[in-house]
Protein backbone atom coordinates (compact mmCIF):
# COMPACT_ATOMS: atom_id res chain seq x y z
CA UNK A 1 0.00 0.00 0.00
CA UNK A 2 3.25 2.08 1.05
CA UNK A 3 4.56 1.90 -2.32
CA UNK A 4 1.57 2.27 -4.43
CA UNK A 5 0.94 5.91 -2.47
CA UNK A 6 4.38 6.64 -3.30
CA UNK A 7 4.26 5.88 -7.01
CA UNK A 8 0.95 7.96 -7.18
CA UNK A 9 3.22 10.56 -5.49
CA UNK A 10 5.58 10.61 -8.09
CA UNK A 11 3.12 10.38 -11.02
CA UNK A 12 1.66 13.59 -9.40
CA UNK A 13 4.51 15.33 -9.21
CA UNK A 14 5.23 14.36 -12.92
CA UNK A 15 2.09 15.04 -14.19
CA UNK A 16 1.52 17.87 -12.08
CA UNK A 17 4.52 19.86 -13.82
CA UNK A 18 3.28 19.40 -17.32
CA UNK A 19 -0.32 20.15 -15.99
CA UNK A 20 0.91 23.83 -14.92
CA UNK A 21 2.62 24.39 -18.52
CA UNK A 22 -0.23 23.31 -20.52
CA UNK A 23 -2.60 25.75 -18.39
CA UNK A 24 -1.06 28.43 -19.31
CA UNK A 25 -0.69 27.39 -22.66
CA UNK A 26 -4.32 27.05 -23.01
CA UNK A 27 -4.92 30.45 -21.09
CA UNK A 28 -2.52 32.08 -24.33
CA UNK A 29 -4.35 30.39 -26.94
CA UNK A 30 -7.53 30.71 -25.72
CA UNK A 31 -8.58 33.65 -28.50
CA UNK A 32 -6.85 31.39 -31.24
CA UNK A 33 -8.52 28.87 -33.45
CA UNK A 34 -10.13 25.68 -31.07
CA UNK A 35 -8.37 23.08 -33.35
CA UNK A 36 -5.35 25.00 -31.80
CA UNK A 37 -6.88 24.61 -28.40
CA UNK A 38 -7.78 20.62 -28.83
CA UNK A 39 -4.28 20.19 -30.21
CA UNK A 40 -2.74 21.56 -27.25
CA UNK A 41 -4.66 19.81 -24.65
CA UNK A 42 -3.94 16.54 -26.50
CA UNK A 43 -0.06 17.57 -26.26
CA UNK A 44 -0.48 18.46 -22.45
CA UNK A 45 -2.17 15.13 -21.56
CA UNK A 46 0.36 13.46 -23.48
CA UNK A 47 3.27 15.21 -21.53
CA UNK A 48 1.71 14.73 -18.24
CA UNK A 49 1.22 10.96 -18.88
CA UNK A 50 4.95 10.92 -20.51
CA UNK A 51 6.60 13.17 -17.25
CA UNK A 52 4.17 10.61 -14.71
CA UNK A 53 5.61 7.65 -16.00
CA UNK A 54 8.78 8.62 -16.59
CA UNK A 55 9.18 10.01 -12.72
CA UNK A 56 7.94 6.64 -11.52
CA UNK A 57 10.56 4.98 -13.69
CA UNK A 58 13.42 6.90 -12.20
CA UNK A 59 12.10 6.12 -8.51
CA UNK A 60 11.52 2.72 -9.41
CA UNK A 61 15.05 1.89 -11.41
CA UNK A 62 14.02 -0.03 -14.37
CA UNK A 63 16.33 -1.73 -16.55
CA UNK A 64 17.27 -0.24 -19.35
CA UNK A 65 15.25 -2.82 -21.33
CA UNK A 66 12.12 -2.15 -19.57
CA UNK A 67 12.48 1.85 -19.40
CA UNK A 68 13.09 0.98 -23.45
CA UNK A 69 9.18 -0.41 -23.52
CA UNK A 70 7.63 1.63 -21.55
CA UNK A 71 9.40 4.66 -23.87
CA UNK A 72 8.46 2.89 -27.01
CA UNK A 73 4.55 2.51 -25.81
CA UNK A 74 4.23 5.75 -24.67
CA UNK A 75 6.14 7.17 -28.22
CA UNK A 76 3.24 4.98 -30.06
CA UNK A 77 0.26 6.39 -28.04
CA UNK A 78 1.53 9.69 -28.17
CA UNK A 79 1.84 9.93 -31.90
CA UNK A 80 -1.75 8.23 -32.31
CA UNK A 81 -3.22 10.89 -29.74
CA UNK A 82 -1.88 13.75 -30.99
CA UNK A 83 -3.05 12.51 -34.81
CA UNK A 84 -6.81 12.00 -33.46
CA UNK A 85 -6.66 15.43 -31.93
CA UNK A 86 -5.34 17.03 -34.82
CA UNK A 87 -7.88 15.37 -37.21
CA UNK A 88 -10.83 16.30 -34.36
CA UNK A 89 -9.82 19.60 -34.69
CA UNK A 90 -9.45 19.86 -38.44
CA UNK A 91 -13.31 18.84 -38.64
CA UNK A 92 -14.10 21.04 -35.67
CA UNK A 93 -12.94 23.98 -37.44
CA UNK A 94 -14.30 22.70 -41.09
CA UNK A 95 -18.06 22.34 -39.40
CA UNK A 96 -17.53 26.02 -37.96
CA UNK A 97 -16.34 27.41 -40.95
CA UNK A 98 -19.48 25.70 -42.65
CA UNK A 99 -21.83 26.92 -39.90
CA UNK A 100 -19.86 30.68 -40.39
CA UNK A 101 -20.80 30.65 -44.42
CA UNK A 102 -24.31 29.53 -43.94
CA UNK A 103 -24.56 32.13 -41.34
CA UNK A 104 -24.45 34.89 -44.26
CA UNK A 105 -27.76 33.52 -45.70
CA UNK A 106 -29.52 34.64 -42.61
CA UNK A 107 -31.95 37.06 -43.38
CA UNK A 108 -31.86 36.97 -47.31
CA UNK A 109 -34.44 36.59 -49.75
CA UNK A 110 -33.39 32.50 -50.50
CA UNK A 111 -33.23 31.81 -46.32
CA UNK A 112 -31.08 30.41 -43.92
CA UNK A 113 -29.46 27.26 -46.17
CA UNK A 114 -27.82 25.23 -43.81
CA UNK A 115 -24.85 23.86 -44.27
CA UNK A 116 -24.80 20.26 -46.02
CA UNK A 117 -21.88 18.43 -44.39
CA UNK A 118 -22.78 16.38 -40.64
CA UNK A 119 -22.18 18.51 -37.72
CA UNK A 120 -21.93 17.87 -34.11
CA UNK A 121 -24.53 18.22 -31.75
CA UNK A 122 -23.61 21.84 -30.87
CA UNK A 123 -23.04 23.03 -33.89
CA UNK A 124 -26.16 21.27 -35.55
CA UNK A 125 -28.42 23.28 -32.32
CA UNK A 126 -26.71 26.42 -33.60
CA UNK A 127 -27.68 25.45 -37.06
CA UNK A 128 -31.55 25.15 -36.30
CA UNK A 129 -31.25 28.18 -34.12
CA UNK A 130 -29.79 30.56 -37.15
CA UNK A 131 -32.58 28.54 -39.56
CA UNK A 132 -35.25 29.76 -36.65
CA UNK A 133 -33.79 32.84 -36.21
CA UNK A 134 -34.06 33.42 -40.33
CA UNK A 135 -37.52 32.32 -40.41
CA UNK A 136 -38.32 34.67 -38.07
CA UNK A 137 -36.39 37.89 -39.68
CA UNK A 138 -38.32 36.35 -42.91
CA UNK A 139 -41.32 36.95 -40.95
CA UNK A 140 -40.83 39.88 -39.79
CA UNK A 141 -39.51 41.38 -43.47
CA UNK A 142 -42.90 40.45 -44.61
CA UNK A 143 -44.97 42.14 -42.10
CA UNK A 144 -42.46 44.69 -42.65
CA UNK A 145 -43.34 45.19 -46.58
CA UNK A 146 -47.57 44.65 -45.72
CA UNK A 147 -47.50 47.44 -43.11
CA UNK A 148 -45.19 49.61 -45.67
CA UNK A 149 -47.51 48.78 -48.60
CA UNK A 150 -50.74 49.55 -46.57
CA UNK A 151 -48.85 52.91 -45.46
CA UNK A 152 -48.66 54.22 -48.84
CA UNK A 153 -52.23 52.56 -49.90
CA UNK A 154 -53.46 54.60 -47.30
CA UNK A 155 -51.71 57.92 -47.64
CA UNK A 156 -52.98 57.74 -51.49
CA UNK A 157 -56.30 57.29 -50.27
CA UNK A 158 -56.32 60.30 -47.67
CA UNK A 159 -54.99 62.57 -50.05
CA UNK A 160 -58.07 61.71 -52.37
CA UNK A 161 -60.51 61.95 -49.72
CA UNK A 162 -58.94 65.46 -48.99
CA UNK A 163 -58.32 66.61 -51.82
CA UNK A 164 -62.23 66.18 -53.48
CA UNK A 165 -64.15 67.63 -50.41
CA UNK A 166 -61.36 70.66 -49.85
CA UNK A 167 -61.49 71.44 -53.68
CA UNK A 168 -65.72 71.32 -52.67
CA UNK A 169 -65.58 73.47 -50.08
CA UNK A 170 -63.36 75.75 -51.29
CA UNK A 171 -65.84 76.62 -54.46
CA UNK A 172 -68.57 76.32 -52.02
CA UNK A 173 -66.88 79.45 -50.04
CA UNK A 174 -66.14 81.26 -52.63
CA UNK A 175 -69.43 80.89 -54.30
CA UNK A 176 -70.53 82.50 -51.14
CA UNK A 177 -68.15 85.03 -50.77
CA UNK A 178 -68.59 86.54 -54.09
CA UNK A 179 -72.67 86.31 -53.57
CA UNK A 180 -73.10 84.31 -56.62
CA UNK A 181 -74.75 80.99 -54.46
CA UNK A 182 -78.82 80.78 -55.66
CA UNK A 183 -79.11 78.92 -52.33
CA UNK A 184 -76.82 79.89 -49.59
CA UNK A 185 -78.42 77.77 -47.13
CA UNK A 186 -78.11 74.54 -49.16
CA UNK A 187 -74.27 75.34 -49.44
CA UNK A 188 -74.12 75.88 -45.75
CA UNK A 189 -75.55 73.00 -45.34
CA UNK A 190 -73.06 70.92 -48.06
CA UNK A 191 -70.37 72.82 -45.99
CA UNK A 192 -71.57 71.32 -42.76
CA UNK A 193 -71.64 67.84 -44.43
CA UNK A 194 -68.15 67.80 -45.89
CA UNK A 195 -66.85 69.13 -42.49
CA UNK A 196 -68.56 66.46 -40.62
CA UNK A 197 -66.79 64.34 -43.12
CA UNK A 198 -63.52 65.03 -42.52
CA UNK A 199 -63.74 65.68 -39.10
CA UNK A 200 -64.59 61.99 -38.60
CA UNK A 201 -61.71 61.49 -40.82
CA UNK A 202 -59.58 62.77 -38.40
CA UNK A 203 -61.24 61.53 -35.69
CA UNK A 204 -60.28 57.25 -36.89
CA UNK A 205 -56.58 58.38 -37.98
CA UNK A 206 -56.31 59.90 -34.15
CA UNK A 207 -57.84 56.57 -33.28
CA UNK A 208 -55.86 54.37 -35.37
CA UNK A 209 -52.51 56.16 -34.59
CA UNK A 210 -53.48 55.27 -30.51
CA UNK A 211 -53.91 51.79 -31.02
CA UNK A 212 -50.88 51.22 -33.22
CA UNK A 213 -48.81 53.09 -30.75
CA UNK A 214 -50.24 51.01 -28.02
CA UNK A 215 -51.77 54.08 -26.15
CA UNK A 216 -55.47 52.85 -26.45
CA UNK A 217 -56.98 53.14 -22.79
CA UNK A 218 -59.71 50.87 -21.51
CA UNK A 219 -62.23 50.95 -19.38
CA UNK A 220 -63.31 47.59 -18.46
CA UNK A 221 -66.59 46.44 -17.09
CA UNK A 222 -69.09 43.92 -17.20
CA UNK A 223 -71.83 44.13 -19.98
CA UNK A 224 -74.18 41.91 -21.68
CA UNK A 225 -73.64 41.60 -25.49
CA UNK A 226 -77.34 42.03 -25.63
CA UNK A 227 -76.76 45.85 -24.50
CA UNK A 228 -74.02 46.61 -27.00
CA UNK A 229 -75.54 44.84 -30.02
CA UNK A 230 -78.56 47.42 -29.43
CA UNK A 231 -77.19 50.21 -28.90
CA UNK A 232 -74.52 50.04 -31.94
CA UNK A 233 -78.07 49.36 -33.77
CA UNK A 234 -80.06 52.24 -32.24
CA UNK A 235 -77.10 54.34 -33.86
CA UNK A 236 -76.61 52.81 -37.32
CA UNK A 237 -80.84 52.88 -37.90
CA UNK A 238 -80.57 56.10 -39.75
CA UNK A 239 -78.31 55.33 -41.82
CA UNK A 240 -80.00 52.04 -42.92
CA UNK A 241 -83.96 53.51 -43.14
CA UNK A 242 -81.80 55.94 -45.46
CA UNK A 243 -80.87 53.44 -47.69
CA UNK A 244 -83.62 51.50 -47.30
CA UNK A 245 -81.94 48.83 -45.58
CA UNK A 246 -83.53 46.60 -42.55
CA UNK A 247 -81.49 45.65 -39.33
CA UNK A 248 -82.04 42.21 -37.91
CA UNK A 249 -80.77 41.74 -34.54
CA UNK A 250 -82.96 38.25 -33.65
CA UNK A 251 -80.66 36.21 -32.58
CA UNK A 252 -78.29 37.58 -29.91
CA UNK A 253 -77.34 35.34 -26.84
CA UNK A 254 -77.59 37.74 -23.49
CA UNK A 255 -74.10 36.54 -23.16
CA UNK A 256 -72.13 38.65 -20.53
CA UNK A 257 -68.32 40.49 -21.42
CA UNK A 258 -65.91 42.05 -19.91
CA UNK A 259 -65.20 44.76 -22.44
CA UNK A 260 -64.89 48.42 -22.90
CA UNK A 261 -68.28 49.54 -23.96
CA UNK A 262 -68.08 52.19 -25.62
CA UNK A 263 -65.24 50.93 -27.77
CA UNK A 264 -66.86 47.62 -28.87
CA UNK A 265 -70.24 49.68 -29.54
CA UNK A 266 -67.34 51.42 -31.72
CA UNK A 267 -66.46 48.18 -33.44
CA UNK A 268 -69.75 46.89 -33.78
CA UNK A 269 -70.93 50.90 -35.95
CA UNK A 270 -68.29 50.56 -37.72
CA UNK A 271 -69.12 46.48 -38.99
CA UNK A 272 -72.70 48.29 -39.24
CA UNK A 273 -72.25 51.11 -41.29
CA UNK A 274 -69.68 49.18 -43.51
CA UNK A 275 -72.00 46.52 -44.35
CA UNK A 276 -75.77 48.55 -44.85
CA UNK A 277 -73.10 50.37 -47.07
CA UNK A 278 -72.37 47.79 -48.93
CA UNK A 279 -76.13 46.06 -49.13
CA UNK A 280 -78.27 46.89 -51.84
CA UNK A 281 -81.61 48.48 -51.36
CA UNK A 282 -83.92 46.57 -49.85
CA UNK A 283 -81.81 43.61 -48.63
CA UNK A 284 -80.82 42.70 -45.06
CA UNK A 285 -78.14 43.40 -42.23
CA UNK A 286 -77.88 41.15 -39.94
CA UNK A 287 -76.38 40.81 -35.95
CA UNK A 288 -76.15 37.85 -33.79
CA UNK A 289 -74.64 36.69 -30.87
CA UNK A 290 -73.44 33.79 -29.20
CA UNK A 291 -71.68 31.60 -26.97
CA UNK A 292 -68.11 29.65 -28.07
CA UNK A 293 -66.18 27.83 -25.78
CA UNK A 294 -64.60 30.40 -23.70
CA UNK A 295 -65.62 32.99 -26.27
CA UNK A 296 -68.28 35.20 -27.16
CA UNK A 297 -68.31 35.61 -30.66
CA UNK A 298 -70.63 38.78 -32.07
CA UNK A 299 -71.29 38.51 -36.29
CA UNK A 300 -72.55 41.10 -38.57
CA UNK A 301 -73.40 39.70 -41.70
CA UNK A 302 -74.56 41.60 -45.00
CA UNK A 303 -75.87 41.25 -48.45
CA UNK A 304 -72.61 42.63 -50.40
CA UNK A 305 -72.05 39.68 -52.65
CA UNK A 306 -69.21 38.18 -51.25
CA UNK A 307 -65.17 39.46 -51.01
CA UNK A 308 -62.97 38.09 -53.29
CA UNK A 309 -61.09 35.36 -51.44
CA UNK A 310 -57.68 36.55 -52.41
CA UNK A 311 -59.06 39.89 -50.71
CA UNK A 312 -59.79 38.16 -47.43
CA UNK A 313 -56.39 38.21 -45.37
CA UNK A 314 -56.30 42.01 -46.24
CA UNK A 315 -59.63 42.88 -45.30
CA UNK A 316 -58.16 44.40 -42.12
CA UNK A 317 -55.54 46.36 -43.46
CA UNK A 318 -55.07 49.91 -42.70
CA UNK A 319 -56.33 51.42 -45.81
CA UNK A 320 -57.69 48.42 -47.43
CA UNK A 321 -60.93 49.12 -49.78
CA UNK A 322 -60.78 46.23 -52.11
CA UNK A 323 -60.45 47.95 -55.08
CA UNK A 324 -60.58 51.37 -56.69
CA UNK A 325 -63.93 52.10 -56.39
CA UNK A 326 -65.08 55.38 -54.43
CA UNK A 327 -68.83 53.95 -53.96
CA UNK A 328 -70.72 50.74 -53.12
CA UNK A 329 -72.20 49.12 -55.89
CA UNK A 330 -75.28 46.90 -55.80
CA UNK A 331 -74.00 43.06 -54.82
CA UNK A 332 -70.32 44.04 -54.11
CA UNK A 333 -68.43 45.56 -51.56
CA UNK A 334 -66.59 48.95 -52.15
CA UNK A 335 -64.23 48.47 -49.30
CA UNK A 336 -65.37 51.51 -47.78
CA UNK A 337 -65.01 50.67 -43.77
CA UNK A 338 -66.62 53.21 -41.47
CA UNK A 339 -67.86 56.24 -41.48
CA UNK A 340 -64.47 58.03 -43.12
CA UNK A 341 -64.39 56.01 -46.24
CA UNK A 342 -61.01 56.56 -45.72
CA UNK A 343 -60.18 52.19 -45.67
CA UNK A 344 -60.14 53.06 -41.82
CA UNK A 345 -62.70 51.49 -40.19
CA UNK A 346 -61.71 47.89 -40.40
CA UNK A 347 -58.23 48.51 -39.14
CA UNK A 348 -59.95 49.90 -35.86
CA UNK A 349 -62.07 47.32 -35.69
CA UNK A 350 -59.22 44.90 -35.26
CA UNK A 351 -57.02 47.01 -33.46
CA UNK A 352 -59.71 47.62 -30.55
CA UNK A 353 -60.72 43.96 -30.67
CA UNK A 354 -57.17 42.83 -30.44
CA UNK A 355 -56.70 45.35 -27.83
CA UNK A 356 -59.39 43.33 -25.93
CA UNK A 357 -57.04 40.27 -26.24
CA UNK A 358 -59.80 39.05 -28.99
CA UNK A 359 -60.14 38.22 -32.93
CA UNK A 360 -61.47 39.89 -35.91
CA UNK A 361 -62.00 37.67 -38.69
CA UNK A 362 -64.46 37.11 -41.74
CA UNK A 363 -65.62 34.90 -44.50
CA UNK A 364 -67.88 34.78 -47.11
CA UNK A 365 -71.67 33.16 -46.98
CA UNK A 366 -74.30 32.97 -49.63
CA UNK A 367 -75.27 36.27 -50.80
CA UNK A 368 -72.50 38.09 -48.85
CA UNK A 369 -69.88 37.86 -46.33
CA UNK A 370 -70.26 37.72 -42.42
CA UNK A 371 -67.48 39.76 -39.67
CA UNK A 372 -67.26 38.16 -36.56
CA UNK A 373 -65.13 39.31 -33.62
CA UNK A 374 -64.62 37.16 -30.76
CA UNK A 375 -64.23 38.32 -27.27
CA UNK A 376 -62.87 36.33 -24.23
CA UNK A 377 -65.87 35.19 -22.13
CA UNK A 378 -65.12 35.77 -18.75
CA UNK A 379 -64.04 32.93 -16.35
CA UNK A 380 -66.87 33.52 -13.71
CA UNK A 381 -69.48 33.25 -16.54
CA UNK A 382 -68.37 29.84 -17.92
CA UNK A 383 -70.77 27.37 -18.65
CA UNK A 384 -70.37 23.97 -16.28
Amino acid sequence: MKDLLLIALFAALGAGGAGLLGWAAIRLLRRRSVALSLFCVAVVTVLAVTSGTFAVAQAMFLSTHDLGVVITVLGMAAVVSLVTAALLGRQVVAGSRALAAAARTVGSDAGFTAPARPLGAELAALSEELSATSARLAESRAREQALERSRRELIAWISHDLRTPLAGLRAMAEALEDGVAEEPERYLVRIRTEVERLTGMVDDLFELSRIQAGALSLSIARVSVYDLVDDALAGAYPLARRRGVRLEGRQVAAEPVEVDSREITRVLGNLLVNAIRSTPEDGVVAVAARREADEVVLSVTDGCGGIPEQDLPRVFETGWRGGSARTPRPGGRAGEAGDSGAGLGLAIVRGIVEAHAGRARVHNVDGGCCFEIALPAPRAASHA
